[in-house]
């Protein structure tokens, strides 16, 4: 089953749910010195990882549309790609983490990783499916180089 939800509303739905979450679930709360400051770093983080997965596709002259694969142009590899092969939903991950810090509430990380579970299975598999049909060997050997996510 394809799914054709784009990213960023799953992210919104995900961080929703954690908003619900932390409203309605009497228990799981926490706090800890600097946890703030480290919620605004992940948040500052993720901005950045994001930033230059997204830059780094522009400059290859290829699309950052997950739904339509038939529009990617180039395998990009380096920079940011190898390090990880999905810096945009890793970016997306982070600032769900770092929204979960803010609401300080432990049982949010379960839906961080809901969120890698739904993207692992729902939409990264997919996309590795299609790019491996139209990039072959090269895009094989950077499955075997580089992380999912990190």
């Amino acid at each position: 089953m394809r799914v054709k939800i784009v990213p960023p509303l799953i992210m919104v739905a995900f961080g929703g749910l954690m908003y619900l979450l932390d409203r309605f679930l009497p228990v799981g709360e926490f706090d800890f010195f600097g946890r703030i400051e480290l919620a605004w770093f992940l948040f500052g983080l993720a901005i950045l990882v994001m930033f230059l997965g997204i830059f780094q596709f522009t400059r290859a002259k290829t699309t950052t549309n997950p739904i339509d694969l038939n529009q990617t142009t180039s395998l990009v590899t380096h920079g940011i790609f190898r390090y990880s092969r999905n810096p945009m939903y890793l970016g997306m991950l982070l600032m769900l983490l770092a929204f979960g810090l803010k609401l300080g509430n432990a049982f949010n990380t379960l839906l961080a990783a809901g969120f890698v579970y739904y993207m692992n299975h729902f939409q990264i598999k997919h996309e590795e499916e299609a790019l491996e049909k139209k990039f072959g060997k090269p895009y094989r050997f950077y499955l075997k180089e580089t992380r999912r996510w990190f």
